[in-house]
């Protein structure tokens, strides 16, 4: 049976240079996630604030923390103090909190803006259009509190390999879209997190930089 050092090398052995690997803690307990930093992992993805805040406190203080599930506005200022990446900026009024909260502890935060290109409605982020609608208008601008790192996505739950490389596909060509159109001078718009345990050697095909791994690493969720 592998161990969680096995599975996360094994994975980084696969990994293309310059991509990296979110391991994906949620559900999983501090023990387990401590044997991931023993084996070198430093970013750790939680999808739910409370649990993030309850993990941070009790590992060491290099690791990396991102908030990779819906975020409500009203838990942003529990999570400021400890997240260093929120990837999942689904809307520009949680964009504004998020400035507002970390501007309240003179910290910057790095985000990442979701986009929604998978066919469930139940995943949310920004139309495509609706993304560049909004950077067209200014609406992302005046945060200097928040840098803009770039997308996020999840594909179709779906065995259609050919569908999740087109929505990777669309995510790589917005990204880049909106690279030319809006960050051109930004060297830290340079990221994409997309892929997860199932899909993620599709995602770095087209161009992840992040890939957000928690059962091939840590394996069956447990439940509370």
């Amino acid at each position: 049976m592998n161990t969680i050092a096995d599975n996360i090398k094994a994975i980084e052995n696969q990994l293309s240079q310059g991509v990296r690997l979110v391991a994906v803690s949620k559900f999983h307990p501090v023990e387990m996630v401590r044997q991931a930093y023993d084996a070198g992992q430093r970013i750790f993805g939680e999808n739910h604030v409370q649990e993030l805040v309850a993990k941070a406190p009790q590992l060491p203080d290099d690791i990396q923390w991102h908030m990779i599930g819906h975020l409500q506005t009203n838990k942003v200022r529990m999570l400021m103090p400890h997240v260093d990446m929120i990837q999942s900026v689904d809307s520009i009024k949680l964009l504004r909190t998020i400035e507002k909260e970390a501007a309240r502890i003179d910290r910057t935060v790095d985000v990442l803006l979701q986009l929604h290109v998978a066919r469930e409605e139940t995943k949310t982020g920004f139309a495509t259009g609706e993304l560049l609608s909004a950077l067209s208008v200014g609406e992302l601008d005046n945060i200097p509190h928040v840098r803009v790192r770039g997308l996020m996505a999840m594909a179709t739950n779906t065995d259609d390999q050919q569908q999740i490389e087109r929505e990777f596909q669309l995510v790589n060509d917005t990204f880049r879209l909106i690279k030319d159109e809006f960050y051109a001078g930004h060297d830290e718009f340079d990221q994409i997190s997309m892929g997860m345990s199932d899909d993620w050697p599709l995602a770095v095909k087209h161009g992840a930089t992040l890939v957000r791994v928690g059962s091939a690493i840590f394996g069956p969720r447990q439940y509370k």
